[in-house]
């Protein structure tokens, strides 16, 4: 593997850079402060191909490889990991279950749109009593003639309040355990489909995360994507691709933590001279720009065995729990080199370090990646 970037990626990251620190950074506090999905931003997204990024083109999609991909995730990260979040939901988890798993019709009724950026998409697997456990699920499918009826409710759901188009996980057959978990899609405005309580959270707070609530929601019978009682099979499958966009989050998220630190430290006087004259700082800034290159080398293996068209499920876990283990750390030393300024809005060390946590916790708990990473070096 050729871990250099061609022209053409290096064109991307220095594009997608230039649109973040001009069309996202100007709003970063005010997005964060006030908890505000930026839907202005979306058109902008759309017309850069980032809301269709991997999809291709016949699809409405940018048709770019699994490295470019995590080129335009860490981009956004660097600036605001909230956007990048959103971004990265809305191509890896719903857009991307529909074009892996879905009918042509499905794509073209649903996954054009999504890709085109006219449409947001949500995607819909944990639950209140099951985030790690998610095979344990209480939401239920429930055929009557030629509709499904759905029950329950999902927490947690990045863009369930303004979500478009949502992908749901449902049991299909509670006897069946997690073979018995089937995938559906439902349009918002569908009668019995509603959003819940908007989440006020720590960070990453400029995307949309809410509870969705069905209650006797009726859809057709084709809007079961996949074959009956493959949702929760085709479920992992989509995380194993969706981790790799997180790890490419934290990676941009700590590229950000680092950058500001860095900025910081020079222009910081204590003693006479700048901070960073001191060894205590040069070792801070040096672990966080070895661990970042380390963390980012990862995640391009894990993308690029998935262009390769291989299974990722070692090295995809393997780059999200490194990645997002390391950008703590990275968050961390930017707020103490930043001392007391770390702690204050004024500066964006405060911001990168309630973001980060989320990192360790979305698509999959530091505990379960070095669950799933043990599982896949056991069966070997």
């Amino acid at each position: 593997m050729d871990c250099r970037l061609t022209e053409e990626q290096e064109l991307l990251r220095r594009t997608v850079r230039e649109f973040a620190e001009t069309e996202i950074r100007p709003h970063v506090r005010d997005w964060d402060q006030d908890q505000h999905f930026p839907t202005e931003l979306m058109p902008k997204l759309a017309a850069l191909g980032l809301l269709g990024i991997q999809f291709p083109e016949q699809y409405g999609g940018a048709g770019m490889t699994a490295v470019d991909y995590c080129i335009c995730i860490e981009e956004l990260a660097r600036v605001d990991p909230g956007v990048a979040l959103s971004v990265a939901a809305h191509n890896g988890l719903c857009a991307s279950h529909i074009a892996l798993f879905g009918s042509e019709a499905q794509k073209q009724a649903y996954l054009v749109p999504l890709a085109r950026g006219e449409k947001i998409g949500a995607w819909g697997l944990t639950e209140s009593t099951s985030g790690s456990d998610a095979a344990g699920m209480r939401t239920t499918a429930a055929r009557a003639g030629a509709c499904w009826v759905i029950n329950g409710s999902k927490t947690f759901t990045t863009h369930g309040r303004v979500g478009d188009v949502m992908v749901v996980m449902a049991v299909t057959n509670r006897a069946a355990g997690a073979k018995g978990i089937s995938a559906f899609v439902v349009e918002r405005g569908t009668p019995g489909f509603s959003p819940g309580k908007k989440e006020d959270k720590l960070g990453m707070r400029a995307s949309d995360t809410s509870e969705v609530l069905f209650e006797n929601c009726r859809i057709p019978a084709d809007q079961l994507i996949g074959e009956e009682g493959q949702g929760f099979v085709n479920t992992m499958q989509v995380l194993d691709a969706g981790r790799i966009g997180i790890a490419a989050l934290a990676v941009g998220l700590a590229q950000g933590a680092y950058e500001a630190a860095l900025n910081y430290a020079r222009e910081r006087k204590a003693f006479g001279r700048t901070i960073t004259s001191f060894q205590a700082i040069q070792f801070k800034l040096a672990d966080a720009a070895t661990k970042i290159e380390a963390a980012r080398l990862l995640t391009y293996r894990a993308a690029y065995l998935k262009q390769q068209g291989q299974r990722t499920t070692l090295e995809s876990s393997m780059a999200k729990l490194y990645a997002s283990e390391i950008a703590v750390r990275v968050a961390d030393d930017c707020v103490q080199i930043h001392g007391g300024y770390g702690f204050v809005k004024d500066y964006p060390a405060e911001k990168y370090f309630r973001d980060v946590k989320l990192t360790t916790i979305g698509e999959g708990t530091s505990e379960i990646q070095r669950l799933v990473i043990a599982r896949q070096l056991l069966s070997r």
